[in-house]
């Protein structure tokens, strides 16, 4: 039997998170978009890259040097707690039949 790779992540869209780890440590940004089958999540301002565009001019766009953002390993970035000004991980409570996330450290409730 095959297993499924996909993986959970506590993280959301939407999530305020830092950078733990790698060229960009310490910067802050918004996830975009998260890919639970290779680990990996696309926040806002992070992990810029260049990639070299060729002119289409069917569709309008000029060629050239792009930037873009790339994806980041899960494992390098922290959800990042306004409160405590510090990066923080996610643990769950259950309030009646409601499951929330909550920051690890003061308990507190995730705004997402």
């Amino acid at each position: 039997m095959k297993k499924n790779n996909q993986t959970i992540t506590k993280l959301r869209t939407g999530d305020e998170v830092i950078v733990i780890s790698g060229k960009d440590i310490g910067k802050k940004g918004t996830v975009q978009k998260i890919s639970k089958f290779n680990n990996k999540a696309v926040i806002s301002g992070i992990n810029l890259m260049k990639k070299h565009t060729k002119p289409n001019p069917q569709l309008g766009e000029a060629g050239g040097i792009v930037e873009k953002e790339a994806a980041i390993n899960l494992s390098n970035i922290a959800i990042w707690n306004p409160k405590q000004k510090k990066a923080d991980r996610i643990s769950f409570q259950t309030d009646g039949e409601k499951k929330l996330r909550v920051f690890t450290s003061d308990k507190k409730e995730i705004k997402s």
